[in-house]
Order: structure tokens, then C-alpha cells, then sequence
């Protein structure tokens, strides 16, 4: 069987074309071109045989688009500036990013994780001047002037961008002597009758957790003596035997792996991704592009250690 061999059309015959429509003539396209006219002549053939049609009538007082090269001079224009910005994005990549970004965090995730990343980010990019800035509250990005959030939770704002830097889940634990004072919880509904330690962060519901089952998701509200804004202050009481604890496995890891915290109700957890979210698409920013997928290195390496 005979097969026939498809080719595409190629960029510089496109652009050789739509000169040669621009100077409705061989001669002036050459002359712009730094080109012969038999070399103009030629590209404008061959388009016209990968093409498989006309696309130009040519006679000795002017040059005029046959119908199809009317199509042909729309889809050629449209390809060539597709063209010019997809190198324009590569090489503005490429150049070494500069300038401000200014970032945002949660305070603990921000200060723990964060920054540590940040300063690597100062060494790979000395000519950024970054600033970060962390909170325990909701953050307009746009309103605020912030470039990029790095924000631990799926609650995504719709009307932003983001992109997944790493996967992460916040379990439910303790301290052993909390465990053997109060006995460990077996079911979610167990939880009621101990002392829960309550964080009241940004823009999550009070007294309540969110948790995913193998049921599927469920809302659990719990109580205790005590609750705080504050991560790290319920991370503390914690270890001070004051209750359970829902807390990220990014902070609880270690805890867990020297046995001074213990995970109770192994197959209850609640999502709690790290993002990158952003106002712009990352096209439009060569120092923000830098930034979120050198993030996503980063904490693709922290999570592999």
C-alpha cells in the first residue's frame, strides 16, 4: 500500500508568505527578506505544494490572494504569533529571574517550612528580592499585592490559579500518658468524650474537623478546655498531655517517630495539601514561574528525605 506523507508547513515559508502579501511583491518581499526573488519564489511553491492549493494569483502588474489564501494569511498570522510568544516565554524562562515577588504563608507552616525553602530560593536566584510575609488569617492575595501564596489546605479560592506543590494529611494524635490516662478513641464518635484541642486557623469552621473516612467524609464536632489560633501552641499542649491533637504529618512526624505522640484513629484524616496559589498565570511571570517550580522541587525533595 502507498502511503502518503504528511508535512506541516514551515514557519519560515509562512513568514515569507505573508511578507510577500504585506509587499504585494516578490521583489519587495525579497529585498526585505536580505533574499534573491527565485529564493521567495521558491518558499512560496513549495508552501503552495504542502498546502496542496493556490494561494496566490500572480500576474505582471500585481499579486492578489486566491480564496484559500485569504484563509491560509489569517491561520499563518495567528501561527507565527503563537510562535513569537511561545519563544518570548522560553527565553524570558530562561534569563535568570529578577526583580520582587512577594509571598505569604500561614505563620507556622510558613516559618517552618517556608522559609528554609525561601533561602534556598535566595542562593539558586541572587538577583530576586523576595519578601514573605506570614499570617493566621485569611489573605486576599489580589487586594493585599501578594504574588504568590504557599498555603497548606484544599480550600482554594476559585477566582485563583494554583498548582499542588506536595501532597499532605493532618491525623489525630497524642501523647501515650494522655492515651493511658483517657483510653484510646476506636470510633470517630469516641471523640466526644475526650479533651480535644481546638485550633481556630483562618477560615475554618470552630469546634469542627473534617475528616475522611473509609465511610467517606465526615464532620465531627468536637470540645475541649482548651483552643487557640495558634498551631504551635496546640501542638504544645499537646505534648503536655492536654488532649488530641489534629495536626499535619509535616509537624507530627518526628513526634511520632521518637514515641512521643502516638496516631489514634489510623483511618481517619483530613486533607491538607500544600499549594501554590497565584493571581497570574505563570506565562505572564518569568520570576514567578522560577518560584513555584523550584517550591515544588523543594518539597518534593523534603517529603523523599
Amino acid at each position: 500500500m502507498n502511503t502518503k506523507h504528511e508535512e506541516s508547513p514551515l514557519p519560515e515559508d509562512l513568514r515569507v508568505f505573508l511578507t510577500v502579501i504585506r509587499k504585494s511583491s516578490f521583489v519587495g518581499a525579497a529585498e526585505e527578506l536580505q533574499q534573491s526573488p527565485a529564493y521567495v519564489s521558491k518558499r512560496i511553491k513549495v508552501l503552495e505544494q504542502v498546502l496542496g492549493t493556490k494561494l496566490l494569483h500572480r500576474t505582471t502588474r500585481r499579486i492578489a490572494l486566491t480564496d484559500t489564501g485569504v484563509r491560509a494569511q489569517q491561520w499563518a498570522a495567528r501561527i507565527l504569533d503563537d510562535m513569537d510568544d511561545f519563544m518570548g516565554e522560553l527565553s524570558q524562562v530562561r534569563k535568570a529571574p529578577r526583580g520582587l515577588i512577594h509571598l505569604c504563608s500561614s505563620f507556622g507552616f510558613g516559618r517552618n517550612y517556608v522559609a528554609p525553602a525561601i533561602a534556598d530560593l535566595a542562593v539558586a536566584y541572587p538577583d530576586l528580592e523576595i519578601r514573605l510575609d506570614v499570617f493566621d488569617r485569611v489573605v486576599d492575595i489580589v487586594a493585599e499585592g501578594f504574588d504568590l501564596e504557599i498555603r497548606v489546605g484544599d480550600d482554594i479560592p476559585g477566582q485563583h490559579i494554583s498548582r499542588q506543590l506536595v501532597a499532605n494529611r493532618r491525623i489525630i494524635c497524642a501523647t501515650p500518658q494522655y492515651l493511658e490516662k483517657r483510653g484510646t478513641p476506636q470510633t470517630i464518635e469516641d471523640l466526644a468524650n475526650h479533651d480535644c484541642l481546638v485550633l481556630k486557623e483562618r477560615n475554618n469552621m470552630f469546634g469542627v474537623w473534617q475528616l475522611r473516612t473509609d465511610k467517606g467524609e465526615e464532620t465531627v464536632r468536637v470540645n475541649g478546655q482548651l483552643s487557640s489560633n495558634n498551631g504551635e501552641i496546640v501542638l504544645q499542649w499537646a505534648l503536655a498531655h492536654q488532649g488530641l491533637l489534629l495536626r499535619s504529618m509535616w509537624d507530627v512526624k518526628p513526634l511520632l517517630e521518637q514515641g512521643r505522640l502516638v496516631q489514634v484513629l489510623p483511618d481517619c484524616s483530613q486533607s491538607a495539601n500544600v499549594w501554590a496559589v497565584y493571581p497570574t498565570r505563570l506565562a505572564e511571570s518569568g520570576k514567578l514561574r522560577a518560584c513555584v517550580e523550584f517550591l515544588e522541587a523543594w518539597f518534593s525533595r523534603l517529603q523523599a528525605d
